[in-house]
């Protein structure tokens, strides 16, 4: 970290290898027990051939990424304080499969203070440097009581 206050240009990445444990639990949390994601024999039945990861299982692992820019980059404004207003235009390009190691790439494009929100770009890339999801997040500074 070079000290630099939270603004535009200020970027992360987070990689993880996406294990079969990972999808099993997540789908366990959220009840979306989808064939496409725990069923083998289904699978290879199909374009894939193999089981993939829940698009919003990414999605989780973007928010890591939102988390982690937080805790690398103080906030100009310690009376605020910053959480997801959510993410927009949320596009997923390319499988996730098991054993794939994912990197997600966060980046600050736009601050408007007038309305204390950020604007970031996300790109997750797997281990070929496939582009495999898109989105842009929206952060937002509330004021603590």
């Amino acid at each position: 970290m070079d000290n630099q206050t939270f603004g535009i240009g200020c970027k992360v990445t987070f990689s993880k290898t996406v294990g079969e444990s990972d999808i099993y639990l997540f789908a366990g949390i959220t009840g979306d027990l989808s064939p496409n994601h725990v069923d083998r024999e289904f699978m290879k039945g199909t374009a894939y051939g193999r089981r993939i990861a829940h698009g919003s299982l990414l999605i989780g692992y973007m928010s890591t990424a939102s988390t982690m820019i937080l805790q690398n980059y103080p906030s100009r404004n310690p009376d605020l304080t910053a959480v997801s207003l959510g993410y927009d235009r949320i596009r997923f390009l390319k499988p996730v499969f098991i054993n794939d190691t994912i990197t997600v790439h966060y980046e600050i494009e736009a601050v408007d203070e007038s309305k204390n929100r950020s604007l970031s770009k996300i790109e997750i890339t797997n281990q070929h440097g496939e582009l495999v999801a898109v989105a842009t997040h929206i952060l937002k500074w509330v004021p603590n009581s």
